[in-house]
């Protein structure tokens, strides 16, 4: 059998019909795949390559990890130096409150992680989630989903969970001192890159204060630069309680954390021990390849030139079938007739060299999430690509 029937009858299905793109090859923005043909990677692994593909500095740091040691004992229990000095770079890089790292196999598993330290740090048991949140498919994050159509097979879920509508002022009132934390996204992804209102953020931070309810927000997509600043809630002058990191924390290896306070995460190492754990969370490779991508993040200023290609993509995304365009820096959601439409785009970029797919709560879009990497000339030569494929279609 040749590669593609191997996919089919090995690989578990997550939906009736795969893109099954054969990639043998990702450098930078670029995608290839098993005839030499070159895409414009417009997705990034959903904001994981925020550096680019196989970034050097990345490739380097795996390669000398993996001379010195792989896995050696479960996490949080023997000193392994990559965990420690990409905790420490963490930490240097975010708020004085959010100073203790917990790294996990994924952003699903800190997202599990997080709601068991509220649940264990306030004493309560009722948690808030957002309508079209996504964080996660593992059972803690599908109870959090805001949506029944994913969420009813698998009930049932979590109970004492509840659901708000995002930048509403009046959802604020469901927060109450019975609340243990509420979950959401700093910028909503899946539901077509919302950002919320300033005003809101605020709002909400004081009503968790009153509260004593931790706020936890979820950057596992917003994240490492992705909306203009290296943290989504840099935008909103607010700091959360706890904050989750996934995606392009590991710099193209599967890497999680929830970060917190030192008061807060010891509540995880008693009544009862080992309050959480995870054999392979902060794997070694993985922590050094985060770490190189940070750093690459950090001194290449790539942070620095989001805004900028935000708005020549947007000079660039007109178009009369391009209905609007939802955008938080290289965050991006641009808005057609209709799902059929959507699909039609998705097959005729696919066909011009052009890598791109739909959001789970805006139907009507595709996704534009590229590497933070990508040239002027490369969102030019996309851009055009993309009108001339919609130029195609009746």
């Amino acid at each position: 059998m040749n590669q593609r029937q191997l996919f089919q009858q090995h690989v578990a299905p997550t939906s009736p019909e795969p893109m099954a793109l054969p990639i043998t090859k990702a450098e930078g923005v670029y995608l290839y795949d098993d005839t030499g043909k070159e895409y414009i990677d417009l997705i990034g692994g959903i904001s994981v390559c925020n550096v680019g593909h196989r970034h050097p500095k990345v490739v380097a740091a795996i390669k000398a990890q993996a001379d010195q040691y792989l896995h050696v004992m479960v996490y949080g229990e023997v000193i392994q130096s990559p965990q420690v000095q990409y905790a420490h770079l963490l930490a240097q890089n975010l708020p004085q409150s959010l100073d203790c790292v917990y790294f996990t196999n994924s952003g699903a598993e800190a997202v599990e992680g997080a709601m068991k330290l509220a649940k264990r740090y306030t004493g309560r048991s009722e948690i808030i989630a957002c309508h079209h949140s996504y964080h996660g498919s593992t059972q803690g994050a599908l109870s959090l989903l805001g949506d029944e159509y994913f969420r009813n097979a698998y009930r049932p879920l979590l109970p004492q969970i509840r659901h708000i509508w995002h930048n509403r002022m009046e959802s604020l009132e469901a927060i109450t001192s019975d609340t243990a934390c509420i979950i959401l996204e700093t910028v909503q992804a899946e539901g077509g890159v919302l950002a919320p209102d300033p005003a809101w953020m605020k709002a909400l931070r004081k009503k968790c204060d009153e509260t004593g309810t931790l706020l936890i927000l979820d950057e596992i997509q917003v994240g490492f630069g992705r909306t203009g600043s290296l943290w989504g809630f840099e935008q909103y002058g607010i700091v959360p309680d706890v904050l989750l990191l996934g995606k392009a924390l590991g710099g193209g290896m599967p890497l999680g954390a929830f970060i917190s306070s030192h008061e807060i995460m010891q509540s995880l190492s008693h009544n009862p021990i080992l309050g959480h754990i995870t054999t392979f969370g902060g794997h070694p490779v993985s922590c050094a390849a985060g770490k190189a991508a940070l750093e690459a993040l950090l001194e290449e200023q790539m942070v620095e030139h989001v805004l900028e290609k935000e708005q020549l993509f947007l000079q660039q995304l007109v178009h009369p079938k391009i209905l609007g365009v939802n955008s938080k820096g290289l965050m991006m959601a641009v808005q057609f007739a209709d799902f059929d439409m959507v699909q039609q785009v998705i097959k005729g970029c696919l066909a011009n060299g052009l890598f791109t797919d739909w959001f789970l709560f805006a139907s009507d879009c595709i996704r534009i999430v590229p590497p933070l990497t990508i040239t002027a000339a490369q969102i030019t030569e996309a851009c055009t690509r993309l009108k001339n494929v919609l130029d195609s279609i009746n």
